[in-house]
């Protein structure tokens, strides 16, 4: 853990969010790639008064944040939009991941928070979904788990909370979008997942006002100020959902 946090990604108001975005960037001198479809799962715990989340320290030998402390997500693939779910997301989350889109569907909508479940899954053995009344296929080799085990994801049980684009000139760029859900979504644990040799080394529960002590990248500080404001609101679905992106070498914050 750091005991000085940087101040840069620490709390403070929604306006100046986005500027304490722009003092973190670092190097732009990459060639210009297009950013890759992620989705990232915020997992709580509210059984106590201060909510905790879930993160893992990523393994050093990774290039991407080596060493960093974030949420369990990744890639989006194609076929995670073939994949099939217990419910669909909230027809405003829906709504709102459509948006700056290239040829939005239901279908891709749907996508981002199946792979933030899936990705889940994969670095942490925690499998997010509900028992499925009959047998159902996996889109996937990577969903085979899901359907083995008779649980099929539940995208009712996750909330839309964010989205940021990594800046130009990065050496890796990523369109990500954020989503939360509460631990009780949570139907199967299966243990392996994480230690030495794995994609996370380890993973914590942390009070969310305490989590910006570990070494965190500027975006999970910034995301997790906005989970707080949700939390606040109780979660609602009419609350704004932010997108962070840089225009003329300065972060925005737009509401989708």
């Amino acid at each position: 853990m750091k005991d000085d946090p940087d101040p840069m990604v620490g709390s403070g108001t929604v306006d100046d969010r986005a500027e304490r975005l722009t003092r973190t960037i670092r190097d732009q001198s990459s060639p210009n790639l297009r950013p890759r479809d992620s989705a990232t799962l915020i997992l709580i715990d509210r059984s106590e008064p201060v909510p905790k989340v879930l993160l893992g320290r990523r393994h050093e030998r990774h290039r991407f944040l080596p060493g960093k402390f974030v949420f369990p997500g990744g890639r989006v693939e194609i076929k995670d939009r073939l994949m099939p779910s217990a419910a669909p997301l909230h027809q405003r989350d829906t709504e709102r991941l459509m948006q700056r889109v290239k040829r939005p569907s239901l279908a891709k909508a749907a996508a981002y928070a199946l792979a933030a479940i899936r990705e889940t899954y994969e670095e942490t053995g925690l499998m997010l979904g509900a028992p499925a009344p009959n047998p159902f296929p996996a889109s996937a080799e990577d969903w085979e788990p899901f359907a083995k085990a008779g649980i099929i994801p539940d995208l009712s049980a996750v909330h839309f909370i964010g989205r940021a684009i990594t800046p130009p000139g990065r050496p890796r760029r990523f369109d990500s979008r954020f989503f939360a859900a509460d631990f009780g979504a949570v139907v199967r644990r299966d243990d392996g997942f994480v230690g030495a040799d794995a994609e996370l080394v380890e993973v914590v529960w942390m009070p969310i006002t305490e989590a910006r002590k570990l070494d965190i990248p500027g975006i999970t500080a910034i995301v997790l100020e906005e989970l707080q404001d949700r939390i606040a609101t109780g979660m609602s679905h009419d609350h704004p959902v932010p997108l962070y992106r840089m225009l003329h070498k300065r972060f925005l914050r737009e509401v989708l």
